[in-house]
């Protein structure tokens, strides 16, 4: 049992640091704040314990199966993408012109923030699929399904939040760095460029 649970958590900590738009959010909300990145990595792990019972009562299955369903979720994420990282560079031509100024005023409110992160996951039909794979690989034999499965869902969420609070905690500590003239927007630029590349990217993929 606690070489599963060893296994599982070795697991955790590769998929949480495999770049991805969860990522890219999580950063870019803790240049504004270190409460803003928190609550996008409170959102985002809401949604990797939802798509973690959902595929723990097997409906993330219906979802693999259906091409449609798919391919619906798959139009719905890259427009959130492509919405996300619009408005990033949007924020960005706008800190263009306040280079001198503090990033003051400019933090979301936090239900914004949270919000976000749980968005972000939920239009992910590869974080529903990779759910459905991933956990059942670490439920040991005998155990029951259904409950360890949401278990281990709970478990993912808590540690991921860990990990994440990490890099907020990391970009917090250099913010004064980060948020000199001209540092921020461009880091605002490239967030809101990846953002938008991954949306088309998921717009596109067959």
């Amino acid at each position: 049992m606690l070489s599963t649970l060893l296994a599982f958590l070795g697991a955790c900590t590769l998929i949480a640091a495999s770049p991805g738009p969860s990522t890219v959010l999580i950063i870019k909300q803790s240049l504004r704040s270190r409460r803003s990145g928190f609550l996008t990595v409170l959102g985002n792990e809401t949604g990797v314990f939802v798509w973690g019972v959902v595929a723990a009562c097997g409906l993330t299955a219906l979802l693999a199966a259906s091409e449609l369903a798919y391919d619906a979720m798959r139009i719905v994420g890259a427009v959130v993408l492509v919405v996300f990282g619009i408005q990033t560079l949007r924020q960005a031509r706008r800190a263009k012109g306040q280079e001198q100024t503090e990033w003051t005023g400019t933090e979301k409110s936090g239900w914004a923030s949270y919000r976000g992160g749980l968005l972000l996951n939920l239009a992910n039909p590869k974080a529903a699929i990779f759910a459905m794979s991933f956990l059942p690989q670490f439920v040991p034999e005998g155990a029951p399904h259904l409950p360890t499965m949401i278990g281990l869902a709970a478990l993912w969420a808590v540690y991921e939040t860990g990990y994440y609070s990490v890099y907020v905690w990391f970009v917090g500590r250099m913010r004064a760095v980060l948020s000199r003239s001209g540092v921020r927007r461009r880091l605002e630029q490239v967030s809101g460029g990846v953002l938008l590349l991954l949306g088309a990217r998921l717009a596109l993929e067959s």
